[in-house]
């Protein structure tokens, strides 16, 4: 079983985001770049389907410049075989990325493909489904656990009922929630390892996708600072305060 797994480059979640002055966009100056959380339960996963011989073959597959060669090489110390880069410096929005990947997807033939339910910088969470809906793949979304039998995946996703588990027929499309593992980090001679696997660096161009973006960012805007509390000297005032002042009664 082949497994394709796109991730993503994204600012590291533990860093705070700064807007820039003209409000365009996040200022990613010297900021802390990582594979979207996501992506590496992705990741993840797969590589625990190879290590219980369900997989044969992980390749990693990212969209960008050559700054997400470092996401891809992560990707590959934490298990994975080998990578794809789609170059290109334009900014994309979920269905660009989709159509590309659907073409990737007929090249490459896999048997499953999994993604990140979303990215933490935009969260669309929508790229996997558009994604199933172009090849035509059965989807299993917001995945909390995956048990892959023979020509069928059943896959335990989280709905607002609490948990439905529905089964698919292969190749299907996966995106992880956080509940469906937790990523290793990869070890030293892992990552050693990962700068001799292969990758391969394609234009996007080549692919015959309409790369003009329909998604316009008009503005980006940090979150309002919050105010300092205050203390009220009884409930009565209390209650004047929540009426009167933040009118949530």
């Amino acid at each position: 079983m082949k497994i394709l797994v796109p991730v993503k480059r994204a600012i590291d979640y533990n860093v705070k985001v700064r807007v820039k002055p003209d409000n365009s966009a996040v200022d990613l100056t010297n900021a802390k770049m990582s594979i979207n959380p996501f992506c590496e339960i992705a990741v993840e996963e797969a590589v625990r389907l190879k290590e219980k011989g369900i997989a044969t073959e992980i390749v990693v597959v990212s969209i960008g410049n050559k700054s997400c060669q470092e996401q891809i090489r992560t990707s590959l110390a934490l298990g994975a075989d080998r990578g794809i880069q789609i170059d290109t410096e334009l900014s994309l929005d979920s269905l660009q990325i989709a159509k590309l990947l659907q073409k990737v997807v007929e090249q490459e033939a896999p048997d499953l493909v999994i993604l990140g339910k979303q990215s933490i910088d935009s969260d669309n969470n929508q790229t996997g489904q558009m994604l199933a809906a172009l090849t035509g793949m059965p989807q299993g979304t917001f995945a909390s656990e995956v048990l892959v039998d023979a020509s069928k995946v059943k896959v335990t996703r989280e709905i607002d009922g609490g948990l439905q588990t529905i089964e698919l027929s292969l190749p299907a499309v996966l995106t992880t929630d956080l509940r469906l593992n937790e990523p290793r980090y990869a070890s030293l001679p892992n990552i050693m390892k990962a700068k001799r696997k292969p990758l391969e660096v394609k234009p996007a161009a080549e692919y015959g996708v309409e790369l003009t973006s329909g998604v316009k960012v008009l503005k980006v805007e940090p979150p309002a600072q919050r105010s300092g509390g205050i203390k009220v000297a009884d409930v009565a005032e209390l209650v004047d305060k929540l009426r009167n002042e933040a009118k949530v009664i």
